[in-house]
């Protein structure tokens, strides 16, 4: 007896058994809105959606992988434009191959390190202005 039932490649198995999420799971997870995925969508930072049969969009765990990536550098005060070469990179290249990148990086982290050091300052600062005000409070009591 022949079993005509299809054996699936590893990709084409992954690529069926992968967890699918909505605009709204997708916004949970990352934390950002379902108007600003659809921005990066149409500023293609992230691709463009696949689509279920109602039109819905569908988004993959590597979707939620590059909105969490967007928002990291974000934070870091980085342009979505100075972002895009990142994005460019495939997940699995070795940074090495894109020395340019890998420099900007660099230069991206040591302004970073510097903002870091003056808000540190400004910390240091304010904790002396409340220890001074709490001094003045301490001694006007007696």
């Amino acid at each position: 007896m022949y079993n005509s039932q299809k054996v699936l490649s590893w990709e084409e198995f992954v690529h069926v058994t992968e967890s699918i999420f909505t605009i709204k799971q997708t916004a949970d997870q990352t934390g950002i809105s379902k108007d600003t995925i659809r921005y990066y969508e149409k500023i293609s930072l992230l691709p463009r959606a696949d689509r279920k049969d109602n039109g819905h969009r569908i988004y993959r765990q590597k979707d939620i992988d590059t909105i969490h990536l967007i928002t990291c550098m974000k934070k870091t005060g980085m342009s979505l434009e100075e972002m895009r070469p990142f994005l460019a990179v495939p997940t699995d290249m070795d940074p090495a191959e894109f020395p340019e990148l890998v420099e900007s990086l660099k230069r991206h982290r040591e302004t970073i390190i510097s903002q870091i050091s003056s808000l540190q300052q400004v910390v240091n600062f304010i904790d002396m202005k409340l220890a001074e005000g709490r001094y003045r409070r301490d001694s006007s009591d007696q």
